[in-house]
């Protein structure tokens, strides 16, 4: 594995694999813009790029999905793009950030401090979609007991209710992706945190007709698939042309400044040695860049771990964490 991949690689944050929703032979064809024709995603974006869609969505030999380029991709190429379903800036970071893009910002003076801001208009009038809901409620204990228990992915389930509440996500969204197994006990500790927010909503006069779907066992299988789904947003800051300049601002980058699911980038495997590098450079709108010149044909895969570590941590990990055991190359050689 190339020193420069490794660096790369280490960065790759927490993705699973999609059940398979349909017929053995189904596959999916994207542009470079990569949207999901099962579930149409408005968040999505559209880049510039050659006609030819450069990926399919296809089953693997081991009958999951895996995306695969339909022609070369050179080293250093952008593959796709893609805006997260849902985002929120981590409780450390959330006077230094955008509240909607997650792009970083000037702390905020004293007087401001219990406000949120936005880096432009077009953040805060797309921000109406969870904020307009989320500002008619309390947050001090759902927060207070997120920041004490170091918990960061119910934020993420409180922005999505707020969405769907707003009409502006149905509230099986998310029901796509891949859902960690959860044990009794992992389900019970997540009573409280479930209850913080169901009251929110409740004390907020917001009526059963919009509040309807926000039951437990809503509220703990979208926290399962956000578990393995969730990227940790690093921001690398500036342009970078090259993938060693922009390896050298990943290592130079602060603490996360939050986390995201995404619905094409969630389609990848892992491979603790990988073709493909997911990057974020000044907020939360994800890039898909080629490692290595990459064949027609091939499977693209990124590292959901830190590919540096010795291979019986990465299996340790990879088997606590995702419940799966690594068969890449490079975990079959021992290296």
């Amino acid at each position: 594995m190339s020193p420069l991949a490794m660096t790369l690689s280490s960065y790759s944050r927490c993705l699973w694999r999609f059940k398979i929703l349909h017929s053995q032979n189904a596959f999916v064809s994207f542009s470079s813009s990569a949207t999901n024709p099962t579930l149409p995603n408005k968040n999505e974006t559209r880049s510039s790029g050659p006609a030819t869609p450069p990926i399919r969505v296809a089953l693997t030999e081991s009958a999951d999905r895996g995306v695969f380029a339909t022609r070369r991709i050179g080293a250093g190429d952008t593959i796709h793009t893609a805006k997260p379903i849902v985002s929120h800036p981590s409780l450390s970071a959330i006077n230094t950030v955008c509240y909607f893009c997650l792009k970083k910002m000037k702390p905020f003076s004293e007087s401001q401090s219990q406000d949120v801001s936005f880096c432009c208009e077009q953040c805060k009038e797309s921000s109406k979609v969870f904020y307009d809901i989320e500002k008619k409620a309390d947050w001090l204990a759902f927060d207070n007991y997120c920041r004490t228990q170091g918990l960061k992915y119910p934020l993420l389930v409180k922005r999505l209710a707020c969405m769907v509440i707003s009409g502006d996500a149905p509230a099986d969204i998310v029901d796509i992706l891949q859902p960690a197994s959860l044990t009794q006990g992992m389900i019970l500790k997540m009573e409280e945190e479930f209850c913080l927010l169901r009251n929110a909503f409740s004390k907020a006069n917001m009526g059963d007709e919009h509040t309807s779907f926000l039951t437990k066992q809503w509220y703990t299988a979208v926290l399962a698939r956000i578990r393995i789904n969730a990227f940790r947003i690093d921001l690398a800051g500036g342009m970078y042309e090259d993938l060693l300049s922009l390896a050298a601002a990943s290592i130079e980058a602060e603490v996360a400044v939050g986390n995201a699911i995404y619905m094409l980038p969630s389609f990848y495997n892992h491979d603790c040695d990988p073709n493909t590098h997911i990057v974020w450079i000044e907020n939360a709108d994800a890039k898909l860049k080629a490692l290595r010149n990459i064949d027609e044909g091939e499977e693209l895969r990124i590292c959901y771990i830190d590919a540096s570590m010795s291979c019986d941590a990465r299996q340790s990990l990879l088997s606590q964490g995702f419940g799966f055991k690594c068969n890449c190359l490079r975990c079959l050689s021992g290296d």
